[in-house]
């Protein structure tokens, strides 16, 4: 099979990638591909053949132990929950996935509230009435909300910002690195600081949390799920709202429609801009543990697998007019936005709550909200799926 270069394939690529994985799609689910690293890698467009490789037993999340990509920074944060199969993987998710139970994510629905009005009080303040969404509010919502789960301290919440946007769109492997060294060492002191004296955050419930024999987290292992729920809880909610808003302002007739009824469409809407226009276009890399097959195509061991989740949830044969924005589309159908199978996103809950008070307050408190018509800067890469800003006024 031909290597297709993803870097060469088109200028407006980054900012449009859709018409692009259509015709992908049209000549076959799985291709070769080389990505932007230079990589040679797997990708995979369908939808069936996505959701048959995010379950299949033979093919790995362990990068560590697949002897690809030697120039990636190793840090404690390297063998997190993402990249571990089962057993250890079964394991790490057991002892965190209580902390994102919707329940307990619900308890949450009145501080997001209070965060949410409070960004959009600063956002009505402004004499010029107009704001870049994302610096003004998209941005610091989630921040505010995974820093103060996890007891991050406000003063050291810039320096996160930094960290995590060279961490999901890297400007070069060396900053990409310096970034994961910076993060990792002050995510270390923190879990040394909460397990020398644990409050009342999320972190201090895993240095303390026992599991039935006694099971514990290991210093290492509360450090990699620390910085993994503060680079997952961040960024892709950053854009979840954003995205959403993009396609809000760009669809009157569905914007119109969710002002019209917010209480009985806004769990829709974000389900189908997750669908649409997601904040991960591509999940992260798994490997073949062995030869196998994924819909048609051979995959031999040791390749590096990349599943387009963007791709997928807008495949033909599993749903009418993907092209389409509409909100009340039915739910049944199953986009693969948060992942599937046993590395689903844990803290789903979580996003799907802060996205969906953040757009309907958006749009109840702003009923003339606009786009700027400037030219936007997408995000580096094929992991997270956005802007760098996006200038509004009202």
């Amino acid at each position: 099979m031909p290597v297709l270069d993803l870097s060469t394939i088109a200028e407006d690529f980054n900012e449009n990638p859709y018409p692009h994985y259509a015709r992908l799609r049209a000549e076959g689910a799985v291709h070769r591909v080389k990505a932007a690293d230079g990589q040679e890698v797997w990708l995979i467009v369908g939808h069936q053949e996505a959701r048959q490789a995010l379950t299949h037993p033979a093919v790995s999340k362990n990068w560590l132990a697949s002897g690809l990509y030697a120039d990636r920074e190793r840090t404690e944060a390297s063998a997190n929950m993402m990249r571990a199969d089962p057993p250890d993987h079964t394991r790490l998710r057991r002892h965190v996935s209580r902390s994102f139970a919707p329940a307990r994510i619900d308890e949450l629905r009145s501080r997001i509230q209070e965060t949410v009005d409070g960004l959009l009080d600063g956002m009505e303040a402004l004499p010029e009435r107009r704001a870049d969404l994302i610096e003004a509010f998209a941005r610091p919502l989630p921040m505010t909300v995974i820093c103060e789960l996890l007891g991050v301290p406000e003063a050291d919440r810039s320096a996160f910002h930094g960290w995590i946007t060279e961490m999901v769109s890297p400007t070069g492997v060396e900053a990409e690195n310096a970034a994961v060294r910076a993060m990792t060492a002050y995510t270390a002191e923190l879990v040394d600081a909460r397990t020398a004296r644990p409050g009342e955050d999320l972190l201090s419930d895993w240095v303390t949390s026992r599991l039935e024999g006694g099971d514990r987290l290991s210093r290492q292992e509360l450090v990699a799920m620390a910085v993994l729920m503060m680079v997952g809880g961040h960024e892709t909610t950053v854009h979840l709202i954003s995205n959403g808003m993009r396609a809000l302002l760009t669809h009157p007739d569905q914007l119109a429609l969710l002002r019209a009824d917010p209480g009985g469409l806004i769990d829709g809407t974000v389900e189908e801009i997750l669908r649409y226009d997601g904040p991960v276009e591509t999940a992260t890399f798994r490997f073949a543990g062995t030869d196998l097959e994924i819909g048609d195509t051979f995959i031999e061991a040791g390749s590096a697998i990349l599943v387009c989740l963007a791709a997928a949830d807008r495949d033909p044969a599993r749903f009418a007019r993907p092209e389409t924005f509409d909100i009340r589309r039915p739910a049944r159908g199953g986009h693969i936005a948060f992942g599937h199978g046993i590395h689903h996103c844990v803290a789903a809950p979580l996003g799907r709550l802060e996205g969906r008070i953040a757009i309907r307050s958006l749009v109840e408190r702003f009923p003339d909200l606009r786009e700027e018509p400037v030219a936007l800067d997408w995000a580096r890469g094929t992991l997270v799926r956005g802007t760098t800003r996006h200038p509004v006024r009202w």
